[in-house]
């Protein structure tokens, strides 16, 4: 088989994408012409210049252009756009289900109405389950550099949505805001019958795995990489089968490993 033929028939495999951030799926030649509708400036003077900033060198490198993006989601067209054009190169490589992260507070801390951004991502979405059957989850994620409060304040005003969402996570820095930061609020989520899952472990060290799973009672840990450094905690993640959504191709870009050879997704299979 050729190399074509063998990417033509891993395309045309139909999948599952469960660890995708929707403003992450921005193309710098998207973000530009979203720029220039909306007349937002921006750090980078061109397409190239942006696309050169994906050299990064951790995860703080990779959120900071990650939330320079963001800036040019204004409208519900935009958060519309955005999501139509992932879901049209989701179904062109054979997802057929994905569970869509997004980041309320990353855009109502910059004004923009919780409305606009909810609203915009569904149209998107049940446009696509119409007419490609690209069957979806929705979940919000509360931002964890920034205060409990303001996550407890996000989940409250989702409230309207409720009935939309699968369920809630946490992402963003991970060094330095340990999942217990997040407890109360969590427990709101699990109270109100939703389904949690937060990223631990990607850069932080186990014990934010013990605590996202002690704490937290998440039903899902995102990343989970560095839980192989504490062999209790690889066996209770054996014993009670809790999933991790790894991400080997992310886990490289961010310099979280230095080559895919040395990722630890075959012994975490293997354990």
């Amino acid at each position: 088989m050729s190399q074509q033929a063998l990417i033509d028939w891993v395309r045309r495999l139909p999948k599952a994408e469960l660890h995708l951030h929707i403003e992450g799926s921005l193309e710098p030649q998207m973000v530009f012409d979203l720029a220039k509708r909306n007349g937002v400036s921006l750090d980078y003077p061109t397409v190239e210049a942006l696309k050169a900033a994906y050299d990064f060198d951790s995860l703080q490198a990779f959120l900071d252009v990650y939330y320079a993006g963001m800036s040019v989601l204004l409208n519900e067209a935009d958060f519309y756009a955005m999501t139509q054009a992932y879901c049209q190169r989701a179904v062109a490589d054979g997802v057929r289900h994905v569970e869509v992260f997004f980041d309320p507070q990353g855009h109502t801390e910059r004004g923009v109405e919780l409305s606009v951004v909810v609203e915009g991502i569904l149209r998107a979405l049940k446009e696509a389950q119409a007419q490609w059957d690209l069957s979806y989850q929705l979940i919000p994620n509360f931002l964890r550099h920034l205060s409990e409060e303001s996550a407890i304040e996000t989940f409250h005003a989702l409230r309207p949505w409720y009935a939309e969402l699968a369920g809630f996570g946490l992402d963003s820095s991970e060094l330095g805001h340990p999942p217990e930061k997040f407890a109360r609020v969590f427990a709101l989520c699990r109270e109100a019958g939703f389904k949690v899952t937060a990223h631990a472990g990607e850069e932080g060290p186990p014990e934010y795995v013990w605590q996202a799973l002690k704490t937290l009672q998440v039903d899902r840990i995102d990343h989970g990489n560095r839980a192989l450094e504490d062999v209790q905690l690889v066996d209770h993640l054996r014993q009670t089968q809790m999933p991790l959504t790894v991400c080997p191709l992310s886990n490289l870009k961010l310099c979280v490993v230095d080559d895919l050879k040395n990722h630890p997704l075959p012994q975490m299979l293997q354990q």
